[in-house]
């Protein structure tokens, strides 16, 4: 069994990001105004009220014996928060298993800029028509690689999700992207499989691809120069990483595959070694060394290098492109198939829609607990009210008995409870007892 001071350890780890928010955001925004504007201010106050009854909660109640309650706060259900990030991942495993075509193999491609590329994209990152533009160029990219390779043109598939942050917290956008081994010859409703093919292909369309993008959305001289050198400087192209293990085939696994990228925060609270409320010391992996650095940095740095990769609001940093674009999914499924047929592969049944989970599943989950369960006599517990803080009371139980909806209402004083009410319905079958908290 714990003590005391070691649970009060374990809440502190738990808690420790959000801590550093109490302490220092509005010192923060003091400090650097250009972040108090509503694309900062509104992911961090819902993962400041995260967890909180302030932020509203539903009310649960056992109905048989009236001896047990419970209050569940609302989540904020925002990727800035490293509490929500189970809850953000389910949500993306179930909308992502919606859009993979059976029998389909995927390969996992990461594209990333070149270092001088960083710091006018940093300048930008208010722009949200820039990381679109990337995320396109990179799907754009692959079917060209597609098409170049299997020498004839071909619509592929692609999941594209982009990330900012570098392992160090760092501004370092990139690209994770899903995409089918194959593709689909339009004109004569045929598909093609890849196969094998020299991966260093990728590095030279990538160049070509992004440079362009580059030069057209900037159009500046700086910017021209910039490509210029970049073209001499990288003779055989950009840094595109293909992964080496085979991606997952099953839904749930290649879903939380690349789930693991769009879901996950700038950083994770176990990497967070200490908070004295002046720095903050964390780790990370070191891409070049391949080992565990820790850094020590004020806190002012560390709270810049959370919050700047935040987007803004109505982005999405996920898109569905080409065979896997949502408006045309079901128009090549079946050709497809008859592609898979033909090559002699077995396509095996659709991808299962993953369902996502509540907070009762999530919770028996972690505790191994039913938390609508009573502790006392074993019934499931009933919902009691729900309360929100900018519409007040959305339901309460209380108001809908007295409204007749559940029957008529009798007072039924019993020894040592006082005030208990019965619910007696029409049909006078049942009565269910209530007890008033």
């Amino acid at each position: 069994m714990k003590c005391p001071q070691q649970k009060k350890q374990i809440i502190d780890s738990k808690n420790i990001f959000k801590t550093i928010f109490i302490d220092h955001w509005d010192k923060f925004k003091a400090q650097k105004p250009k972040y108090a504007i509503d694309q900062y201010e509104e992911p961090v106050e819902k993962m400041l009220g995260c967890g909180e009854t302030f932020s509203g909660y539903s009310e649960h109640i056992c109905m048989h014996c009236g001896r047990d309650n419970i209050v569940v706060p609302f989540s904020c259900k925002s990727c800035f928060c490293l509490s929500c990030s189970k809850k953000y991942t389910d949500d993306f495993v179930s909308q992502v298993s919606q859009y993979l075509h059976a029998g389909v193999i995927y390969r996992h491609i990461v594209l990333t800029l070149p270092e001088q590329l960083r710091v006018p994209f940093y300048k930008n990152r208010f722009n949200d028509n820039l990381l679109s533009a990337l995320m396109k160029k990179g799907y754009e990219c692959l079917e060209d690689v597609v098409s170049t390779v299997k020498r004839k043109s071909l619509k592929i598939g692609c999941i594209v999700v982009v990330q900012t942050h570098g392992r160090s917290g760092s501004y370092n956008p990139h690209l994770h992207i899903i995409m089918t081994s194959g593709g689909v010859q339009e004109d004569l409703d045929e598909w093609s499989e890849l196969g094998y093919f020299k991966y260093e292909i990728i590095h030279k369309k990538w160049q070509y691809h992004l440079l362009n993008m580059v030069k057209t959305f900037f159009e500046t001289k700086e910017i021209d120069s910039l490509v210029d050198e970049l073209w001499k400087k990288y003779p055989k192209g950009f840094v595109a990483n293909v992964s080496k293990g085979e991606v997952p085939e099953s839904y749930n696994g290649l879903a939380r595959y690349l789930a693991k990228y769009v879901a996950s925060p700038p950083i994770a609270v176990g990497r967070i070694l200490n908070y004295d409320g002046e720095t903050v010391k964390y780790w990370y992996k070191d891409h070049q060394t391949k080992s565990k650095k820790v850094e020590t940095i004020d806190v002012y740095t560390f709270i810049g290098r959370m919050v700047q990769h935040i987007m803004p609001k109505s982005f999405q940093r996920v898109r569905y492109y080409g065979l896997q674009a949502t408006k045309t999914f079901k128009k090549w499924v079946d050709v497809i198939k008859a592609g898979i047929k033909k090559i002699g592969r077995l396509v095996k049944g659709a991808y299962q829609v993953v369902r996502p989970k509540k907070y009762r599943e999530r919770y028996k989950e972690i505790s191994g607990k039913d938390p609508m369960i009573c502790r006392y006599c074993g019934h499931e517990m009933e919902l009691l009210s729900i309360w929100h803080p900018k519409y007040g009371i959305l339901y309460d139980a209380f108001e809908e008995l007295k409204a007749g909806k559940y029957g008529e209402i009798e007072l039924k004083p019993e020894e040592g409870r006082e005030g208990r009410c019965a619910v007696r319905p029409p049909s006078g079958n049942v009565q269910l007892p209530l007890f008033a908290v």
